[in-house]
């Protein structure tokens, strides 16, 4: 697939994030709660985690921001659903590194929608954007 293509299908799944978020939303019952900001651009995210048995059972945000903000949001939600605390924390590392253009080797790790982000590496002003839910779920996950 060109690299035009490749463009074109990453901000066409970006763009399905934001507008048709994934696990938006508020958990009911018990959760860990993170609120987080990012004051340079206004983007702001409400993240909750229900963790039983070091696992991430249910996974919901809320917010506002960008389209990058947003979909990373939602993409992040998906990705750690099910995963154990510890590959929460993996993913967030690996996503980290591809937001500052470091290769990653993903090895088993699969990012699913997430790969759509990496051209955010380009823009380093929209790298807190994309990272917002990340930083908000390693903070709710220490928390925990």
């Amino acid at each position: 697939m060109s690299s035009n293509n490749l463009d074109t299908l990453y901000r066409q799944v970006i763009m399905d994030h934001y507008k048709y978020p994934r696990n938006r939303g508020v958990l009911e019952g018990n959760a860990v709660s993170v609120e987080m900001n990012n004051p340079t651009c206004g983007d702001r995210i409400m993240l909750q985690l229900q963790v039983e048995d070091d696992i991430v059972k249910d996974v919901k945000f809320d917010g506002e921001g960008c389209s990058i903000s947003m979909a990373s949001a939602s993409m992040m939600t998906q990705a750690i659903k099910g995963k154990k605390l510890s590959e929460a924390l993996n993913m967030s590392a690996f996503f980290s590194q591809m937001m500052i253009g470091e290769e990653v080797d993903l090895g088993e790790l699969d990012l699913a929608d997430i790969e759509a982000l990496q051209g955010v590496s380009k823009f380093p002003a929209r790298i807190k954007c994309a990272t917002l839910a990340w930083q908000a779920m390693e903070k709710g996950v220490q928390d925990e």
